[in-house]
C-alpha cells in the first residue's frame, strides 16, 4: 500500500524527477529517482522522524526484548505503552539504547571531525568509550583495544558474533545522513561496519542503512524493501532471506503470521553466534531484519500497526520495532507520527543519553548538518531554504560469507576451572569455540592465559573479569582447523588466589551438518 504525504505548506514542496528509461536491475525498472528537490524544513522533519521513531520503538520493545524466543507474541499478551515509559528506562536502565548511544558514537567523531573522518579515530571513540555493550559490539571492542584493526576487528576469523545483529541496529546514521543515496549509506557502513561485524552481519547495517535512505525520497514501504535489497547481493544468505520474505509477503498478504512460520522453517538456523547455537536464542541478523521486513511490509504504512508486528515477531524484540519505527518514523516525517508515540519522547528530548553529551535535539540539528554536508558531497544542490538531491539507484555491495564450510555439530560442557597446570581440551572437527570467563574480586585483574592448538601455540589472551567494560566475549576460539582429533591446552600464566577462569563449554563445528 502506497502512503500519500499531502503537504499544504508550500515549504514541504517536493519536486521529483524520475528517470527509468535504461537503468534495469533484476529486470525491475528502479524506482528511485533521478533528483528530488524539497524543503530545508521537510528533510529536517524526516531526520527527526528517524531519530525519534528509533527511540520510540527500541523503548516500546524493550519488556520483551529476547523474552519470546522462537515463538512470536501472541496477541493475548498486552505490550503496554504507559505515560513516562522513555524516562523510566533513561532512569533506570539506559544500556537499553544501544541501539542509539553506538550511533551517537559516530556522529559525535563526525560533528568533530568532519564525515570522512578516519576510521581510527572513530574505532578508539567506540573502544575507549563506557557504555555496556554485547555480542559483536564487545567483542570488536576487545580486538580494537588490543592492536586487531579496524577493518579486521568484525571479521568473522575475529569475531565469533560477527552475523549477530550489532551493527545492523546501529546502521541507522548512515542512512539518515545520506538521504536518497544509498550506495554512500553502503560506503559509511563499510567503513564503520566491517569495524564490528562482517558477512550476513556487515549486510544487514547496509540493509538498513539502505532503507532509511530510500525512506527520504519513496513513499511506498514495498519499494523501499524491494530497492534497498539491491544493495545485497544475491548471492548471499541475506538477500535469499529477505527475498523470501518479499515472496511470501506476496503469497499471505493479509497474515504476517504465516510468513513469519515461513522464516522459521527455513531461516531460523543460527550458525555463528557462540550464545545462540543450539539454543532458542537467535541474534542473527538476517532473521531478525526479517522480522523488521515483516512489521514494514505487512503494518502498510500504519506506524502502530508496524511497531505491533515488528515486535510480536519476538527475538530481539526492542530492536527490530527500532529499526522499523525509524525507517517509518523517516518516510513519514517526525511531524506525522502519531502523537500516541510522541507523547513519551517530549520530556526526555533535552536529555543526554547515558554515556553520551547528546541529546535527541541535539541530534536532530546535527543529523540535518551532516546530511547536508554529505548532500551537498555527493552531487546536490541546497540553497536558504531548499535542497535538491542527485539521487542513487541502488548497488549491490561486495560478497561475503562468514563461517563458510563451518557446521555446528556439538556443544560439549567443560565446567573446568584452569588450575596452575595445563587443562587440555579435546574434539574433533575444523573449529572450536570455548566460552568461559574470568572471576575476581579485584575488578582491575586480568588473567593471562598462553593456548596451543594440537601442540603449537596459537595465543596469549588477556581475560579481564565478566563485569569489565573491557572484557573478552568469549575465552577462545579457532576456526579453519583440519577436520581431525584436536588438543587445546590452557596454561594460566598470572593465577591469584582469589581469582578464577572458568570455562563453561565449547561449540563445536565440524565440515558438514550431522544428518
Amino acid at each position: 500500500m502506497r502512503i500519500y504525504i499531502f503537504l499544504i505548506a508550500t515549504c514541504l514542496t517536493i519536486n521529483v524527477v524520475v528517470s527509468c528509461s535504461a537503468e534495469k536491475q533484476n529486470d525491475i525498472c528502479s524506482s528511485v529517482p533521478t533528483e528530488i528537490t524539497m524543503s530545508k524544513a521537510l528533510l529536517a522533519d524526516k531526520i527527526k522522524g528517524g531519530w525519534a521513531g528509533q527511540t520510540i520503538g527500541c523503548t516500546y520493545g524493550g519488556p520483551v526484548e529476547f523474552i519470546y524466543n522462537g515463538t512470536l507474541i501472541q496477541d493475548y499478551i498486552p505490550i503496554q505503552w504507559p505515560d513516562g515509559a522513555i524516562k523510566k528506562y533513561y532512569d533506570t536502565f539506559p544500556g537499553l539504547y544501544d541501539d542509539v548511544y553506538m550511533d551517537l558514537t559516530f556522529v559525535a567523531v563526525f560533528d568533530r571531525l568532519g564525515i570522512d573522518a578516519p576510521i581510527d579515530s572513530i574505532a578508539k571513540a567506540f573502544a575507549t568509550s563506557e557504555y555496556p555493550l554485547w555480542h559483536a559490539n564487545q567483542q570488536a571492542r576487545y580486538n580494537i583495544l588490543h592492536g586487531i584493526k579496524p577493518t579486521e576487528s568484525g571479521n568473522w576469523l575475529n569475531n565469533p558474533h560477527a552475523d549477530d545483529i550489532d551493527y545492523q541496529i546501529e546502521a541507522d546514521y548512515a542512512g539518515l545522513m545520506s538521504p536518497g543515496m544509498p550506495n554512500t549509506a553502503s560506503r559509511f557502513s563499510d567503513k564503520i561496519g566491517h569495524m564490528i561485524c562482517y558477512g550476513d552481519g556487515w549486510y544487514g547495517g547496509v540493509f538498513v542503512g539502505a532503507m532509511y535512505s530510500l525512506a527520504f525520497v519513496l513513499d511506498d514501504v514495498e519499494a523501499v524493501v524491494t530497492e534497498a535489497l539491491k544493495t545485497i547481493p544475491e548471492e548471499s544468505s541475506f538477500h535469499r532471506c529477505i527475498a523470501d520474505v518479499i515472496k511470501w509477503h506476496a503469497e499471505y498478504p493479509d497474515d504476517w503470521k504465516q510468513t513469519w512460520f515461513e522464516c522459521q522453517k527455513k531461516w531460523s538456523e543460527d550458525y555463528g553466534c557462540p550464545d545462540g547455537v543450539f539454543n532458542p536464542l537467535d541474534i542473527d541478523a538476517k532473521i531478525n531484519s526479517a522480522y523488521v521486513v515483516i512489521g514494514l511490509l505487512y503494518g502498510r504504512g500504519d506506524y502502530t500497526k508496524t511497531l505491533h508486528i515488528a515486535t510480536r515477531c519476538g527475538q530481539d524484540a526492542d530492536c527490530n520495532p527500532a529499526t522499523a519505527g525509524g525507517i517509518l518514523g523517516t518516510m513519514l516525517g517526525y511531524s506525522h507520527i502519531p502523537e500516541y508515540w510522541k507523547k513519551n519522547l517530549y520530556e526526555v528530548e533535552d536529555r543526554d543519553f547515558a554515556y553520551t553529551n547528546l541529546s535527541l535535539n541535539d541530534v536532530y540539528n546535527l543529523g540535518l548538518k551532516q546530511a547536508l554536508q554529505v548532500v551537498l558531497k555527493n552531487g546536490g544542490e541546497l540553497n536558504d531554504s531548499r535542497v535538491t538531491i542527485a539521487c542513487q539507484k541502488p548497488v549491490p555491495v561486495q560478497l561475503e560469507q562468514s563461517f563458510e564450510g563451518h557446521f555446528p555439530v556439538d556443544r560439549k560442557p567443560l565446567n573446568l576451572q584452569l588450575p596452575k597446570e595445563e587443562t587440555n581440551v579435546t574434539f574433533n572437527g575444523v573449529g572450536a569455540v570455548i566460552r568461559g570467563y574470568t572471576r575476581c574480586p579485584d575488578e582491575d585483574y586480568v588473567a593471562k592465559i598462553a593456548v596451543s592448538v594440537d601442540g603449537n601455540e596459537a595465543e596469549t589472551i588477556l581475560l579481564p573479569v565478566a563485569s569489565s567494560p573491557a572484557r573478552r566475549v568469549d575465552v577462545f576460539w579457532k576456526y579453519q582447523l583440519p577436520k581431525t582429533n584436536h588438543i587445546i591446552a590452557f596454561k594460566w600464566l598470572n593465577p591469584k588466589k582469589e581469582a578464577s577462569v572458568n570455562l563453561g563449554d565449547a561449540l563445536i563445528y565440524s565440515d558438514k551438518l550431522i544428518q
